[in-house]
């Protein structure tokens, strides 16, 4: 195995796998999926997805093609004074502004005259309702694995974010898509062999300032984190309301060559790995036509692994965790930062990375470029 083969595991974080898309319609054939109850009769049932493993330490990321997100339309009840905690059973009446859309249909007429109407009502942040936002970072130390002769490999704690969203009745010949949008804004990866040099996977646009913030997309969906539990179509004509829930999920789970990547030797030389990485995830709603993008809520977290690790013991015991074992809850901002245009299109993360060998003395050189 070369060196460039060994470090080219550590390029990507996690597979994931495409779904199609999910609109209005009710799928009530899919495994997975919890389903509750509303307390009020008559206004149907509402299926959400959910992850079981939720704080499971080590437990694999989530099948995303077999837990996406699913909606179903809702009748709004009668109208209530909203108070904290907002829940949907409180704010639907208010969110959806009656006098706007009672009166239409998605045939784009009155219902009361059968007159056209030449405005429909448009999509806007205060007829959104979100509610039962969640983030978090499993309470468990990063676990190390010293299986390979070849390669150190680690596995960070997950960061879980989920959110229930009610979206507004979707006009004819409009489609909305709702969901998490990622990107890395901070990234410092180093693996220390003794006193030879350093490899390092950087970011050459974020590390230089030319950009604020790189994509985290999968590489298909953007500018989407993936496109089965971490978004949701709504496709008009829609006559009612839609209640949906979005979810994801992200860890790091990189290999580490034991010998400088450099060298055709095999002999373990590595001492120190430092990973410090920090994100900004958006919950947003976009018109898929128009590109209109209307942000719900704002997360910030981050990711450290301090990793001490000595070559001359044997495999299985030569590595160790230094410093904090539990990672930095993530923070759900009472504000709504912007979107920078590099964190909506290509390159995402994975893409732009590229691995350096900084030896302590000469030039540096690149092991592995950009794609």
């Amino acid at each position: 195995m070369t060196a460039q083969s060994r470090e080219q595991s550590s390029r990507i974080k996690g597979h994931r796998r495409a779904a199609g898309r999910v609109d209005s319609t009710r799928n009530s054939g899919a495994s997975g999926r919890t389903v509750e109850k509303q307390q009020q009769p008559r206004r149907g049932r509402i299926a959400v997805s959910g992850d079981e493993r939720q704080g499971q330490c080590g437990s694999q990321q989530a099948h995303r093609g077999e837990e996406a997100a699913e909606i179903c339309d809702t009748s709004p009840p009668v109208p209530t004074a909203l108070s904290p905690p907002y829940h949907p059973e409180n704010m639907l009446a208010d969110a959806f502004m009656f006098d706007e859309w009672q009166g239409w249909n998605p045939e784009g007429t009155d219902v009361h005259t059968g007159q056209s109407i030449a405005c429909k009502p448009r999509i806007r942040r205060e007829n959104i309702v979100v509610y039962e936002v969640s983030a978090s970072i499993d309470q468990c130390p990063t676990i190390i694995e010293e299986n390979s002769p070849i390669v150190l490999r680690y596995k960070t704690p997950y960061f879980r974010a989920s959110a229930g969203v009610v979206m507004p009745p979707v006009p004819r010949n409009e489609t909305w898509v709702v969901g998490w949008i990622q990107a890395c804004t901070q990234m410092e990866f180093y693996n220390t062999y003794g006193d030879i040099g350093m490899s390092s996977w950087e970011l050459p646009e974020l590390r230089e300032g030319r950009v604020k913030a790189i994509s985290d997309s999968d590489g298909v969906s953007y500018p989407w984190y993936g496109n089965t539990t971490e978004t949701v179509t709504l496709t008009g004509p829609t006559s009612k309301p839609s209640r949906l829930t979005v979810s994801m999920n992200d860890n790091f789970y990189p290999s580490v060559t034991w010998a400088v990547p450099i060298s055709n030797s095999n002999t373990p030389m590595l001492t120190h790995i430092t990973r410090d990485q920090s994100f900004i995830t958006w919950l947003v709603a976009m018109n898929s036509v128009t590109k209109e993008r209307i942000v719900l809520q704002t997360v910030r977290w981050r990711m450290r692994v301090d990793i001490a690790v000595d070559p001359d013991m044997p495999l299985g015991s030569r590595a160790s965790l230094v410093g904090r074992p539990y990672q930095e809850q993530p923070h759900i901002l009472n504000y709504q930062e912007p979107i920078p245009p590099n964190a909506l299109g290509r390159p995402n993360a994975n893409d732009a990375q590229v691995l350096m060998w900084r030896p302590r003395r000469g030039a540096p050189l690149v092991v592995i470029p950009p794609k």
